[in-house]
């Protein structure tokens, strides 16, 4: 079985059980950064399963989870978002996914976000393209930043979401809308499939853009990742993304 064959079949079982088990599992919640940052027993229950089928398929490899930790190491590591959009999995709102992806010395090789509600499967692999469901994806061919789409999310500290929603504000009347719609990995995938034309964000972990991020990228988008000078991820449409850079320096939300 090829990596991307793994990362699929894993994905799809846990996606399976997230969708499953979800109103069983939302009985159970606790809190992580904040009040608002939740997570859920189905969190625990889908790494937990990711955990055990990684362990069997790939055996001795590390993983990296949102809910149990873990480090990347050189060599290949597995970098799992249980449940990424864990409020939406609360309220019921479907855009929320599991990703999974594998990293050789901290870059990803291989991709797959998986929906539980559509059952839409996103994968890539470095090199090999991006497909949602076998159709191959690329991301839109906007080149007027005014006249593009742009996703973004929020922090769940209270001072820092403030700085973030006055940067928006002075962002708002330079593009055509903006889009929060609360999943890292769905917006990546979102701009691989030109859904959106962009998107941003600060703060993010590893196991938020792993797998979204690779997708986007062979999916034709520029993407930048968090570094030691900056926590954002941005992820644009080639004919727009220097100009959307140059507006969030100029609102400041490019160095929150």
């Amino acid at each position: 079985m090829t990596l991307l064959d793994t990362a699929t079949s894993v994905a799809v079982e846990a996606a399976e059980l997230a969708r499953s088990s979800r109103e069983a599992a939302i009985r159970d919640v606790d809190t992580k950064s904040s009040e608002t940052d939740v997570v859920t027993a189905g969190d625990l229950a889908v790494e937990q399963l990711v955990r055990s089928r990684l362990a069997s398929l790939r055996p001795g490899e590390p993983v990296l989870g949102e809910e149990a930790g873990g480090s990347v190491s050189s060599g290949l590591t597995w970098v799992v978002d249980p449940i990424d959009g864990t409020v939406n999995y609360l309220y019921g709102f479907p855009w929320y996914a599991v990703s999974l992806a594998a990293q050789v010395d901290g870059e990803s090789v291989v991709a797959a976000v998986v929906e539980p509600v559509s059952g839409r499967r996103w994968t890539a692999s470095r090199g090999g393209g991006a497909f949602v469901d076998g159709r191959q994806l690329a991301v839109s061919s906007a080149s007027q930043l005014s006249l593009s789409l742009v996703a973004t999310g929020f922090s769940y500290g209270v001072a820092r979401r403030s700085q973030q929603a006055a940067g928006v504000a002075g962002l708002l009347g330079r593009v055509r809308d903006i889009r929060r719609a609360g999943a890292a990995s769905l917006d990546l995938c979102a701009v691989a499939a030109g859904w959106v034309d962009g998107y941003f964000e600060h703060g993010l972990n590893r196991w938020d853009w792993a797998g979204g991020a690779l997708i986007a990228a062979e999916a034709g988008a520029v993407v930048r990742l968090p570094d030691a000078e900056s926590d954002m991820t941005f992820v644009a449409a080639p004919g727009i993304a220097e100009e959307l850079l140059g507006v969030l320096t100029e609102t400041g939300l490019a160095d929150l």
